[in-house]
Protein backbone atom coordinates (compact mmCIF):
# COMPACT_ATOMS: atom_id res chain seq x y z
CA UNK A 1 0.00 0.00 0.00
CA UNK A 2 1.30 3.45 -0.93
CA UNK A 3 2.83 5.39 1.92
CA UNK A 4 0.38 7.86 3.46
CA UNK A 5 3.18 10.38 4.03
CA UNK A 6 5.78 10.84 1.32
CA UNK A 7 8.93 12.87 1.90
CA UNK A 8 10.32 14.16 -1.40
CA UNK A 9 13.92 15.43 -1.34
CA UNK A 10 15.79 16.84 -4.34
CA UNK A 11 19.27 18.24 -4.61
CA UNK A 12 21.51 19.39 -7.48
CA UNK A 13 24.89 17.68 -7.69
CA UNK A 14 28.11 18.40 -9.52
CA UNK A 15 28.08 16.18 -12.59
CA UNK A 16 31.51 14.70 -11.94
CA UNK A 17 30.58 13.87 -8.34
CA UNK A 18 27.15 12.32 -8.89
CA UNK A 19 28.26 8.72 -8.37
CA UNK A 20 30.02 9.57 -5.12
CA UNK A 21 26.95 11.40 -3.88
CA UNK A 22 24.69 8.46 -4.72
CA UNK A 23 26.86 5.91 -2.94
CA UNK A 24 27.23 8.08 0.14
CA UNK A 25 23.48 8.76 0.30
CA UNK A 26 22.62 5.09 -0.12
CA UNK A 27 24.96 4.10 2.69
CA UNK A 28 23.43 6.66 5.04
CA UNK A 29 19.96 5.29 4.27
CA UNK A 30 21.13 1.73 4.90
CA UNK A 31 22.67 2.73 8.21
CA UNK A 32 19.44 4.49 9.22
CA UNK A 33 17.17 1.65 8.09
CA UNK A 34 15.16 4.11 6.01
CA UNK A 35 12.36 3.08 3.67
CA UNK A 36 13.66 5.18 0.82
CA UNK A 37 14.63 5.02 -2.83
CA UNK A 38 17.08 7.18 -4.78
CA UNK A 39 16.69 8.35 -8.38
CA UNK A 40 18.66 10.41 -10.89
CA UNK A 41 16.98 12.97 -13.10
CA UNK A 42 17.02 12.32 -16.84
CA UNK A 43 16.85 16.05 -17.50
CA UNK A 44 19.51 17.59 -15.24
CA UNK A 45 22.18 16.78 -12.64
CA UNK A 46 19.73 16.24 -9.80
CA UNK A 47 19.15 13.45 -7.31
CA UNK A 48 15.73 12.57 -5.92
CA UNK A 49 14.86 10.65 -2.79
CA UNK A 50 11.38 9.31 -2.13
CA UNK A 51 10.98 8.29 1.50
CA UNK A 52 8.04 6.68 3.25
CA UNK A 53 7.13 8.00 6.70
CA UNK A 54 4.86 6.31 9.22
CA UNK A 55 3.70 9.61 10.70
CA UNK A 56 4.60 13.17 11.59
CA UNK A 57 6.21 11.95 14.81
CA UNK A 58 9.18 10.75 12.71
CA UNK A 59 10.14 14.26 11.61
CA UNK A 60 12.08 15.42 14.70
CA UNK A 61 14.30 12.34 14.58
CA UNK A 62 15.19 13.10 10.96
CA UNK A 63 17.11 16.23 11.93
CA UNK A 64 20.17 14.18 12.88
CA UNK A 65 19.99 12.22 9.63
CA UNK A 66 19.67 15.42 7.62
CA UNK A 67 22.67 16.89 9.40
CA UNK A 68 24.71 13.80 8.55
CA UNK A 69 23.46 13.96 4.96
CA UNK A 70 24.55 17.58 4.69
CA UNK A 71 28.00 16.91 6.13
CA UNK A 72 28.55 13.89 3.87
CA UNK A 73 27.18 15.18 0.58
CA UNK A 74 28.15 18.87 0.77
CA UNK A 75 31.43 18.40 -1.20
CA UNK A 76 29.45 16.90 -4.10
CA UNK A 77 26.54 19.34 -4.27
CA UNK A 78 25.74 22.21 -6.63
CA UNK A 79 22.75 23.42 -4.60
CA UNK A 80 20.87 23.03 -1.35
CA UNK A 81 18.34 20.36 -0.40
CA UNK A 82 14.68 20.94 -1.31
CA UNK A 83 12.19 18.96 0.75
CA UNK A 84 8.44 18.52 0.56
CA UNK A 85 6.09 16.48 2.71
CA UNK A 86 3.21 15.05 0.70
CA UNK A 87 0.00 13.44 1.97
CA UNK A 88 -1.64 10.56 0.07
CA UNK A 89 -5.02 11.29 -1.52
CA UNK A 90 -5.83 8.45 -3.93
CA UNK A 91 -4.32 6.05 -6.44
CA UNK A 92 -5.88 5.37 -9.85
CA UNK A 93 -3.09 2.80 -10.29
CA UNK A 94 -1.90 1.71 -6.82
CA UNK A 95 1.24 -0.07 -5.71
CA UNK A 96 1.36 -2.88 -3.17
CA UNK A 97 4.55 -1.42 -1.71
CA UNK A 98 5.03 1.83 0.18
CA UNK A 99 7.09 3.27 -2.68
CA UNK A 100 7.10 2.59 -6.43
CA UNK A 101 9.48 -0.22 -7.43
CA UNK A 102 9.61 0.69 -11.12
CA UNK A 103 12.65 1.59 -13.22
CA UNK A 104 11.41 5.15 -13.66
CA UNK A 105 9.27 7.59 -11.74
CA UNK A 106 7.83 10.79 -13.07
CA UNK A 107 6.76 13.68 -10.88
CA UNK A 108 3.93 15.87 -12.15
CA UNK A 109 2.95 18.85 -10.04
CA UNK A 110 0.22 21.46 -10.44
CA UNK A 111 -1.04 24.15 -8.11
CA UNK A 112 -4.83 24.19 -8.07
CA UNK A 113 -6.97 27.18 -7.11
CA UNK A 114 -8.35 26.34 -3.64
CA UNK A 115 -11.97 27.41 -4.32
CA UNK A 116 -12.28 24.84 -7.13
CA UNK A 117 -10.37 21.92 -5.59
CA UNK A 118 -13.51 19.75 -5.20
CA UNK A 119 -14.52 20.39 -8.82
CA UNK A 120 -10.95 19.72 -9.91
CA UNK A 121 -10.86 16.33 -8.17
CA UNK A 122 -14.12 15.28 -9.82
CA UNK A 123 -12.83 16.52 -13.18
CA UNK A 124 -9.48 14.72 -12.94
CA UNK A 125 -11.27 11.46 -12.08
CA UNK A 126 -13.04 11.44 -15.44
CA UNK A 127 -10.16 12.89 -17.50
CA UNK A 128 -6.59 12.41 -16.23
CA UNK A 129 -7.31 9.28 -14.24
CA UNK A 130 -9.35 7.67 -17.04
CA UNK A 131 -6.41 8.25 -19.39
CA UNK A 132 -4.01 6.67 -16.91
CA UNK A 133 -6.20 3.65 -16.22
CA UNK A 134 -6.49 2.94 -19.93
CA UNK A 135 -2.72 3.15 -20.52
CA UNK A 136 -0.68 0.00 -19.92
CA UNK A 137 2.46 2.12 -20.23
CA UNK A 138 1.70 3.80 -16.90
CA UNK A 139 2.00 1.05 -14.28
CA UNK A 140 1.70 3.08 -11.06
CA UNK A 141 -0.03 6.41 -10.62
CA UNK A 142 -0.38 7.97 -7.17
CA UNK A 143 -1.98 11.29 -6.23
CA UNK A 144 -0.63 13.30 -3.29
CA UNK A 145 -1.20 16.81 -1.99
CA UNK A 146 1.35 19.02 -0.30
CA UNK A 147 1.27 19.01 3.49
CA UNK A 148 4.44 21.08 3.96
CA UNK A 149 6.11 22.51 0.89
CA UNK A 150 7.40 25.67 -0.74
CA UNK A 151 5.97 24.24 -3.98
CA UNK A 152 2.38 23.57 -2.92
CA UNK A 153 -0.32 21.73 -4.76
CA UNK A 154 -1.08 18.37 -6.30
CA UNK A 155 1.74 15.89 -6.87
CA UNK A 156 1.31 12.91 -9.17
CA UNK A 157 3.89 10.12 -8.85
CA UNK A 158 3.87 7.93 -11.96
CA UNK A 159 5.90 4.70 -12.07
CA UNK A 160 6.79 2.76 -15.22
CA UNK A 161 9.32 0.25 -16.57
CA UNK A 162 9.19 0.92 -20.29
CA UNK A 163 11.06 3.68 -22.07
CA UNK A 164 10.21 7.26 -21.09
CA UNK A 165 9.46 8.07 -24.73
CA UNK A 166 6.78 5.37 -24.94
CA UNK A 167 5.30 6.34 -21.58
CA UNK A 168 5.23 10.05 -22.41
CA UNK A 169 3.43 9.40 -25.69
CA UNK A 170 0.32 8.58 -23.64
CA UNK A 171 0.21 12.24 -22.56
CA UNK A 172 1.01 13.78 -25.93
CA UNK A 173 -2.13 12.96 -27.83
CA UNK A 174 -4.61 15.58 -29.08
CA UNK A 175 -7.10 14.22 -26.54
CA UNK A 176 -4.74 14.75 -23.63
CA UNK A 177 -3.72 18.17 -24.92
CA UNK A 178 -7.40 19.10 -24.69
CA UNK A 179 -7.38 17.95 -21.05
CA UNK A 180 -4.40 20.23 -20.34
CA UNK A 181 -6.22 23.16 -21.90
CA UNK A 182 -9.20 22.51 -19.62
CA UNK A 183 -6.89 22.36 -16.61
CA UNK A 184 -5.20 25.65 -17.47
CA UNK A 185 -8.47 27.41 -18.20
CA UNK A 186 -10.38 26.25 -15.15
CA UNK A 187 -8.25 24.96 -12.30
CA UNK A 188 -4.57 25.80 -12.27
CA UNK A 189 -2.90 28.78 -10.63
CA UNK A 190 -1.00 30.80 -13.23
CA UNK A 191 2.47 31.98 -12.20
CA UNK A 192 4.18 34.90 -13.88
CA UNK A 193 6.69 33.60 -16.40
CA UNK A 194 5.77 29.95 -15.79
CA UNK A 195 3.74 27.34 -17.59
CA UNK A 196 0.52 27.80 -15.63
CA UNK A 197 1.92 26.13 -12.54
CA UNK A 198 2.79 22.87 -14.33
CA UNK A 199 5.92 20.87 -13.44
CA UNK A 200 7.15 17.61 -14.93
CA UNK A 201 10.38 15.67 -14.45
CA UNK A 202 11.44 12.08 -15.03
CA UNK A 203 13.89 10.12 -12.88
CA UNK A 204 15.67 6.77 -13.22
CA UNK A 205 15.90 4.50 -10.20
CA UNK A 206 19.36 3.98 -8.72
CA UNK A 207 19.85 0.38 -7.67
CA UNK A 208 21.45 -0.35 -4.32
Amino acid sequence: MSTQLLLVTQVAVEKQSAEQAVKAWQQLNIDAGATAQLYRSLDRDTLLELRALKGLAELPALRNEWAALWDTLAPFLAGDFRRQLQEFVEAPKPTELELPDTTYVQLRRVEVKPPVIADYRAWRERTIFETVRAADESEIFLAYHSLMSTEPGVLFVAGFNGSPEVHNAVFRTPEYEAILVQARDNYIVTHTGGDAGLFLETFARVEA
